[in-house]
């Protein structure tokens, strides 16, 4: 009798992958490709000829090349990049490699394209970015295939998650590296308002900006990435009061970085205002949930309320007030009708509650611009409002402290820099109040929040009137800077505009408030020599943002939990499905 053997089944040799997965192996190869690319490609001319507006800028031209290791501007961008990408290629410590090699690829892929098309389009078709009688400049090519090698090193290799680094200090040491974070804050703020110039010198200053930006978001992208920013968030956090403290004096000297001219300070000026105002909106939209299309108008009541206190030559009132004075009664009366216009909430929501304030904000326009009551000026505006004095000194008048001289126009910045930190207050403590939370409640559920016992009407109502008492303030400090009020600055559109800085920025959030407010005006100021185009540019942008950012740049931390993806369902075969968690932005 012979034992018989079972004879087992041949081992299969596991698939060769296939596609770019076969290059898996390769990453850290690609990953110094793309970093070797991307410097040479900074070191390469980017355009054939002069274009007719001029050099092209960082002496990008191939006649104005003399020196290719003197990098700047967009140029000495790609530099960076290119030594970032090789150092964590061959580092392999460093932590969420393939995630900083992305940031990195995106942003040598955005500064490549937008500063590739535009030579392209001043220049009249590829040839003056690749070869043109006789002359050759391929250096924007050259970058941009190593961006794309770079993302592609990110995609085939395993994406990490961000690390959370908890590295902790001494107080003081912690206190000093806050310090130099926020300084190197101010000079970022600075150089963003800086960037690419303004007035007739300025032929790019469109493309330098936003080559600025794309590398600025580039290196954020890839600071996130490797657990950074998330450890100095946490550090703001431990450090809170000491952190906003000096926040505010880092605003405070704006005026003394490169920023600080007549021309930027009028900007920052009108940015704080609009901060202001958005910060206002935020408690209508971003905690107690309730659309206004109408809001600027608020704005508006308190600009003219102040222009008719305030001694203008124009005013029908004839009344000559102090500025606080004026500012109160312009908060009182636009929290006033915010109270009316908040009414119709105790029976209407939705769309029919975006409808309600739609149409304030048009009867305003229209009562403005007929002049009823004479208190507007109709079609003539109210103009030579009186400078807003203290000690003598005009607020629109130059100041100089010592050795130090600061431009026209700063005072009113300073002015707006402690209104903003005051609305800020004002926000941070109602959101954490029992009437923020109340507000919360109402915009979650508000059928389910008049049950738990909150009176939703009456609540309402107050989210109304605290947002328009905000906008007034504002309001009377715009009126006072510009030196002229007209219902020309209170339209629809500046409505949209407001709703979309809370939006954008993030509902619910302060920092949020402040930067969207901050891009939606910075960028058509930016953009102004696509006259024809910058809407639609602006539009895009936003189209884009909210496709890959739902949640706004700064969001709420219920926000982020409601816009987090659904775990994926894993079919393993067996009785208890498994879920893969969806990694967090």
């Amino acid at each position: 009798m012979t034992a018989t053997t079972e004879k087992k089944p041949p081992a299969h040799a596991a698939p060769r992958p296939k596609g770019i997965a076969a290059l898996k192996p390769h990453t850290t190869t690609l990953m110094v490709v793309g970093g070797v690319l991307t410097l040479l490609g900074s070191f390469l001319p980017w355009a054939t000829f002069v274009l007719n507006k001029g050099p092209y800028p960082a002496q990008a031209t191939l006649q104005n090349f003399t020196a290719p290791l003197a990098s700047s501007g967009f140029r000495l961008h790609l530099v960076l990049f290119g030594i970032a990408a090789i150092v964590v290629a061959l580092v392999k410590r460093i932590p969420a490699r393939h995630r900083i090699a992305r940031a990195l690829g995106y942003g040598t892929i955005a500064v490549s394209v937008i500063n590739g098309l535009w030579i392209t389009v001043e220049g009249g078709g590829l040839g003056a970015i690749t070869a043109s009688e006789g002359s050759v400049a391929f250096g924007a090519i050259v970058a941009l295939i190593g961006g794309i090698v770079l993302a592609l090193a990110s995609r085939v290799g395993d994406l990490e998650p961000v690390p959370e680094i908890g590295w902790k200090f001494n107080r003081w040491v912690e206190w000093l590296i806050l310090l130099v974070v926020i300084v190197l804050l101010l000079l970022l703020v600075a150089a963003v308002l800086t960037s690419g110039g303004f007035g007739a010198t300025a032929t790019y200053a469109g493309a330098v900006f936003l080559s600025f930006l794309a590398a600025l978001g580039g290196f954020l992208g890839a600071l996130h990435a490797a657990g950074l920013l998330g450890w100095v968030n946490a550090l703001f956090d431990r450090h809170r009061g000491y952190a906003v403290i000096l926040l505010l004096v880092a605003a405070l000297c704006l005026p003394l970085t490169s920023a600080g001219t007549e021309y930027w300070m009028t900007v920052a000026t009108n940015i704080g205002v609009y901060a202001a105002t958005a910060i206002g909106l935020n408690i209508v939209v971003g905690l107690a949930g309730l659309l206004d299309l109408g809001y600027v108008a608020f704005l508006g009541i308190g600009a003219f309320v102040a222009a008719n206190l305030s001694g203008a030559a124009a005013s029908a009132v004839g009344i000559h007030l102090p500025f606080p004075l004026v500012m109160v009664i312009a908060a009182v009366i636009a929290g006033i009708f915010g109270a009316i216009v908040g009414s119709p909430t105790l029976r209407v929501r939705g769309d029919y509650l975006a409808i309600v304030t739609l149409a304030f904000g048009e009867i305003f326009v229209r009562s403005a611009q007929n002049n009823i009551g004479g208190l507007t000026g109709g079609s003539n505006a109210i103009p030579g409002i009186p400078p807003v004095e203290a000690f003598g000194i005009g607020f629109d008048q130059a100041l100089r402290i010592g050795p130090v001289s600061l431009p026209r126009g700063v005072l009113y910045y300073f002015l707006i820099v402690l209104l903003v930190a005051f609305v800020m207050a004002v926000f941070a403590n109602l959101k954490y109040s029992r009437l923020g939370r109340a507000w919360i409640a109402i915009r979650e559920d508000e059928d389910a929040a008049r049950a738990m016992g909150i009176r939703t009407g009456p609540v309402k109502i107050l989210a109304f009137l605290i947002g328009a008492m905000l906008a007034g303030l504002a309001g009377a400090i715009f009126a006072h800077k510009t030196a002229t009020v007209s219902y020309e600055s209170f339209r629809f559109l500046e409505s949209v505009t407001l709703l979309a800085a809370v939006v954008l920025g993030g509902m619910g959030t302060i920092p949020g408030a402040v930067l969207g407010a901050s891009i939606l005006f910075i960028l058509p100021e930016k953009l102004r020599e696509f006259a024809d185009y910058r809407l639609l540019l602006f539009g895009i942008a936003l189209v884009l943002i909210m496709r890959y950012r739902p949640q706004g740049l700064v969001p709420d931390a219920h926000r982020r939990a409601e816009l987090v993806e659904e775990p994926e369902p894993i079919d393993t075969g067996g009785d208890k499905p498994t879920t893969r968690e969806a990694v967090a932005p």
